[in-house]
């Protein structure tokens, strides 16, 4: 379908108040799942951050790579396994990760932004003492595995105030010394909280939060906070949902204005969601 001027212009009309709304505030964006392997969705995922830039906001990007290791690992005949959804990760496959995750995945994210006209700048979280790390409590099973004890937000800030767009690779150092592997999920809520961003925006395989997992029309649009527990009782929010959801509620009640799970899946499915009246995916709000 071809858009005619007037209908060209009518779309950037109704996108007005959001960015004005919008204009100057920080929105992070968890970027994994498919629209990280499809390169068509890949390009369109760069399209729409690198926009966000040029109309005044600060996306900050927070991404994952759970494919990528994967490939790796088994290139180099070291054991994939996981337990209750989360990578055993010993020295060898730590090492592995950091590479893939700091070097490969990081770097390819920001030559996309670069290429689309924008300008990015990759870090870990061990840049500036951005993450600081602890081993997953309990879990001793899953070797280096992490989580988030404390954001140090200096080199973010930095970056933004320069005009460059922060693709942050969620790595951890731990006063112990030792790199830790943490959920980019976990990391993208904290530093959303961190930040005081305005905006959270998960982008998922799914196209939300469903009643029916069935049925693509039982979507459920707005979650309220008050709602949750219900939801988890009677089944709704569980398996892989389950953590996103939890990455929501920490943001909403860490004072990060909106959430949003989305189908990245769908073409320019953030700037659907931030920029036109509809939007898509499921919203988590403090009500």
């Amino acid at each position: 379908m071809v858009l005619s001027a007037l209908e060209k212009a009518e779309i950037l009309v109704e996108a007005l108040p959001y960015i004005k709304e919008f204009y100057g505030r920080k929105v992070v964006i968890k970027y994994g799942g498919a629209a990280m392997i499809d390169c068509e969705l890949k390009q369109k995922v760069m399209q729409d951050i690198v926009l966000m830039k040029y109309v005044g906001m600060h996306p900050i990007v927070v991404h994952g790579g759970g494919p990528e290791i994967n490939t790796m690992l088994r290139r180099l005949d070291i054991k994939v396994q996981f337990v209750n959804g989360l990578r055993v990760t010993d020295q060898d496959t730590m090492e592995i990760v950091e590479m893939v995750l700091g070097g490969k995945v990081n770097k390819e994210i920001v030559a996309g932004l670069n290429a689309n006209g924008g300008k990015a700048i990759g870090i870990s979280g061990k840049d500036g003492g951005l993450i600081q790390a602890i081993p997953m409590p309990g879990q001793e099973e899953l070797g280096f595995v992490g989580q988030v004890e404390q954001i140090n937000p200096g080199i973010i800030e930095t970056v933004i105030e320069s005009g460059y767009i922060p693709v942050i690779a969620p790595i951890g150092m731990g006063v112990d010394g030792y790199t830790y592997n943490i959920n980019a999920d976990l990391v993208a809520a904290d530093i959303a909280v961190t930040m005081k961003a305005d905006k959270l925006v998960l982008l998922t395989d799914v196209p939300g939060l469903l009643k029916d997992p069935a049925d693509a029309g039982s979507l459920v649009s707005i979650l309220k906070l008050s709602e949750v527990e219900s939801y988890k009782e009677l089944g709704i929010i569980g398996g892989g949902m389950l953590p996103k959801v939890e990455c929501c509620l920490h943001s909403v009640q860490g004072g990060v204005g909106r959430t949003h799970i989305i189908d990245g899946r769908v073409p320019h499915s953030i700037l659907l969601e931030i920029f036109t009246d509809q939007g898509i995916g499921t919203m988590v709000v403090d009500q």
